[in-house]
């Protein structure tokens, strides 16, 4: 044993993080549990356990119901689906829920702040986990400031109409300059990090009480509605162009559009470690909040367009406009009302991720330790939260982000899209490495030069005789038949590692392939059609192999167990992963260039700071067996 632990072979066994270079983006990280951050030491500042089921369920439907939903129903039936709306809306959930499954197993096994960027870093690397984490702070920082920039003209209709606010928070040109800013969007913002450096617990206490008044207003809108559907008898069904005036292609088409109105669960995740019972209570709040909205969203499309024909809405106040047809100009103020509180309870579930996602990339050493500090009374990462406001303020103030909106959808489906990856990799090619905590690594050393001056005790002045030594014992080895069963079963182990990895691989270029291939509609017939023949081979080739062969038995020891697992693996993540990749395919090149610019600036952050400054640069990497016997023979493990 002391030959196998220390020297050469051990050395081969024992890899270092790799110091700089293309293999830095391969680095990965532990799972967080509480005997590494036992072994890391304790002292430091923690996040509050405050949340529970109903409190991550209002963050959830918070963050998801957004005011585009009384726009959304009249846009999409008059362009799209018609009466047929409400199958738009369920199969946009059902693509939802895709990953939602994947979210909810990732979030009960690696119960941690980040999000995304945490399970990517953990189960794909370094590089795409800094990818999608400075994706993510671009999405949310759009994100917040496009719905404060929404919630003025909003508000102004209770003034009497547009541009009705009082001076102070009314939109203002800048003299010499073409910019409008909007004092009463920076404002808001402002109110909104103030009330998340309070606490987890008062924040989470007033998304849900606006939560609450939100689906009020939507049950208002089901239950007028149903009452006035029933005495005109449902118009909007009796068109003569069908239920489906545009066919199959224009639901589907639809689907497209309003899977964008289920954005926003995601937000559940990133406060898992403010989580009281995180196995539990994550899968339960994110599977409970995606079913209200779609619930929602369902009912209120059910009725709106069975009062009046698809063509006939009004496609910017498609909701309010039904209620003044037939004699109810009343419940303008109403629907009114629930715009604005859904656009609050957005920007509170949009600016709530991101310190939390800044703070878990600077515990990385991925950025500043600024970033990582956790105030000692509320419990927050106040110093994150205020750089957000700061900066969410500020665009929200100087820039209309409308224009820039297409961007915080390239973030969330790419986001997803990793997560289902990880989904795959979690189960069919786990991590068999791990990083060892600083504060083990020089025990970790100690015992292995003890073990190689043991080693050489042993053998005196024979050192010239130690490759034949361990030829001898090799040999030996060989001849027991329970060491050479294991030895066979560790080499098959080995093989299927390997086709899983090339069937994900597969998997992932398949899809590439068959989505660009049909969303290129300007390539001429032949070449489309090659190419999605090209993807679908690689994409049922690797489906195939991933259905064929077993899932990695360490899967059932990753992470915390004993929480939620996704069904239908590997079908469901490879729908997944489909589904996302050719919504992201077709968001248009122009949001692309955007993103693309600004990922290349993170590119830059990364190789001038994160990558030096990374805290698995010089770590050591140990087998998991190994890892598990240093724990327990260290003071510092917490059984």
């Amino acid at each position: 044993m002391a030959l196998d632990g220390g020297g050469e072979v051990g050395r081969r066994r024992r890899r270092r993080g790799w110091g700089g270079g293309f293999p830095s983006l391969m680095r990965r990280k532990q799972v967080d549990s509480d005997r590494v951050r036992a072994a890391e030491g304790e002292g430091q500042p923690q996040l509050a356990k405050e949340l529970n089921i109903p409190a991550l369920v209002a963050i959830g439907v918070g963050s998801t119901i957004g005011a585009g939903v009384y726009v959304l129903v009249g846009t999409v039936a008059r362009e799209h689906a018609g009466p047929a709306l409400t199958i738009s809306f369920l199969i946009a959930g059902i693509a939802s829920a895709l990953s939602a499954f994947c979210y909810a197993e990732l979030a009960s096994r690696c119960p941690s702040a980040g999000s995304a960027y945490h399970y990517s870093y953990i189960c794909v690397g370094e590089g795409v986990a800094w990818l999608i984490g400075w994706a993510l702070v671009l999405e949310y920082t759009i994100g917040g400031s496009a719905v404060a920039r929404g919630i003025s003209p909003n508000l102004a209709l209770f003034f009497g109409g547009p541009d009705s606010l009082p001076w102070i928070l009314s939109r203002h040109q800048l003299p010499w300059f073409d910019v409008i800013v909007d004092p009463c969007a920076a404002a808001l913002v402002f109110v909104v990090t103030v009330l998340l450096c309070v606490g987890i617990k008062e924040s989470s206490a007033v998304q849900e009480l606006i939560t609450v008044l939100n689906a009020c207003v939507m049950i208002f809108v089901i239950v007028a509605g149903s009452y006035i559907g029933f005495q005109i008898g449902w118009v909007g069904y009796k068109v003569t162009d069908g239920y489906f005036p545009h066919g199959i292609n224009g639901m589907l088409a639809g689907s497209a559009t309003v899977f964008f109105a289920y954005i926003g669960f995601d937000t559940v995740a990133s406060t898992a470690e403010e989580v009281k019972n995180p196995q539990r209570d994550l899968p339960l709040g994110i599977g409970a909040a995606l079913s209200i909205c779609c619930c929602l969203y369902m009912m209120v499309s059910v009725v709106i367009v069975g009062l009046v024909p698809y063509f006939a809405m009004d496609p910017d106040t498609p909701i309010s406009s039904v209620f003044a047809k037939h004699g109810m100009q009343w419940a303008m103020y109403i629907v009114t009302s629930g715009a604005v509180l859904a656009l609050c309870s957005t920007l509170l579930g949009s600016l709530l991720p991101q310190p939390r996602i800044l703070m878990a990339m600077a515990r990385d050493g991925l950025l500043p330790s600024f970033f990582a500090d956790v105030n000692k009374r509320t419990q927050v990462p106040v110093k994150s939260t205020v750089v957000t406001g700061l900066c969410a303020a500020a665009l929200a103030f100087f820039m209309d982000v409308s224009q820039l909106a297409g961007m915080v959808s390239v973030g969330t489906l790419l986001a997803f899209t990793i997560v289902a990856v990880s989904i795959l990799i979690l189960r069919y090619i786990p991590p068999d490495e791990v990083p060892l905590p600083s504060s083990l690594q020089e025990t970790f050393c100690l015992s292995q030069e003890y073990d190689e001056e043991r080693v050489s005790g042993i053998l005196g002045d024979e050192r010239c005789k130690t490759s034949e030594t361990k030829d001898v014992i090799l040999a030996e080895s060989m001849e027991d038949p329970l060491i050479e069963k294991k030895i066979t079963r560790k080499m098959d182990e080995m093989k299927r590692r390997k086709v899983a990895a090339f069937s994900i691989g597969s998997v992932c270029v398949g899809v590439m392939v068959l989505t660009s291939a049909a969303s290129a509609t300007w390539l001429p017939f032949l070449p489309m059609c090659i190419g999605c023949i090209v993807g679908a081979l690689l994409l049922v080739a690797g489906l195939g192999l991933l259905c064929w062969i077993d899932q990695d038995d360490g899967r059932n020891s990753f992470g915390q167990s004993g929480g939620f697992t996704c069904p239908f693996v590997p079908l469901l993540p490879v729908l997944s992963i489909l589904v996302n990749t050719y919504l992201l395919i077709n968001l248009g090149g122009e949001a692309w260039m955007r993103v693309g610019i600004w990922l290349l600036i993170g590119v830059l952050v990364y190789i001038l700071y994160g990558r030096t400054n990374s805290s698995l640069k010089d770590v050591i990497y140990v087998p998991v067996a190994q890892a598990d016997e240093i724990y327990k023979s260290s003071s510092g493990y917490v059984s």
